[in-house]
């Protein structure tokens, strides 16, 4: 299949119909292509889930994504600048990052902007991947969300706009106000959570921090794009053929 082919292919919206021999050929191409890329940091823009590399397959299915595309992590970085088709977003899914899978673009538009939204998507990850994090930070308005699942059901999650608020038991890394040496407890009352690290901090501790993705980054496999609704193909991600 020479480039020009695959560059119709994805012109055309036709990924979906190949057959497994073609499909090998365009996965074989994203891994050529990855083998010879550098880690670098990542902009989620602000929002992303994480799932364990071992099982990422789990995640399609979680999030009803579509019609999935082999591509390379420089390929998907920008994936919210991607052309598209009307109302088929794409959402980039990237190789493995030191034994993790970040799943970020257009997330308003898969998942939705609902609070409840938001967590029965982690949940659903969590059961079809076998844990799952959520990340969510807007700078303007001063808000951090991260979130823990298990299984279907949320372990621990920090969520800070106004007033900080927790659920679940402390995870072991978390570097709580009252275990500080100098704490007095007779001094005032502190939240048992208090302390809690925000996102930047959390994300490192708990699967990869996108921003410091790098040479050191262990990275593994090509990366993928895929859409919100069956059938729809890939027409117009030309971007994506780098000719």
């Amino acid at each position: 299949m020479t480039r020009s082919r695959l560059g119709d292919l994805v012109a055309t919206g036709l990924t979906d119909r190949l057959d497994r021999r073609d499909r090998k050929l365009l996965e074989r191409r994203a891994l050529i292509k990855s083998a010879g890329d550098e880690p670098f940091a990542l902009d989620p823009r602000g929002w992303w889930y994480a799932v364990p590399g071992a099982t990422y397959e789990g995640l399609f299915e979680a999030l009803g994504l579509h019609d999935r595309f082999p591509v390379t992590l420089d390929e998907g970085a920008d994936v919210e600048d991607l052309p598209f088709r009307e109302d088929a977003l794409p959402t980039f899914v990237t190789p493995e990052l030191d034994g993790w899978r970040l799943i970020f673009g257009n997330l308003a538009d898969l998942v939705g902007i609902d609070w409840d939204e938001w967590m029965d998507a982690v949940e659903r990850l969590s059961v079809h991947c076998g844990t799952a994090q959520m990340f969510f930070e807007d700078s303007v308005a001063g808000a951090e969300i991260w979130v823990v699942a298990e299984k279907g059901r949320i372990r621990r999650r920090y969520a800070a706009d106004s007033i900080p608020e927790w659920t679940g038991d402390p995870l072991p890394w978390e570097e709580l106000r009252v275990n500080e040496p100098d704490f007095d407890p007779e001094s005032g009352e502190a939240d048992p959570n208090e302390g809690t690290a925000g996102v930047a901090h959390a994300c490192a501790r708990l699967s990869v921090d996108p921003d410091s993705i790098g040479a050191t980054t262990r990275m593994r496999g090509h990366g993928w794009l895929a859409l919100r609704r069956p059938g729809i193909g890939h027409d117009n991600l030309t971007a994506l053929v780098q000719r």
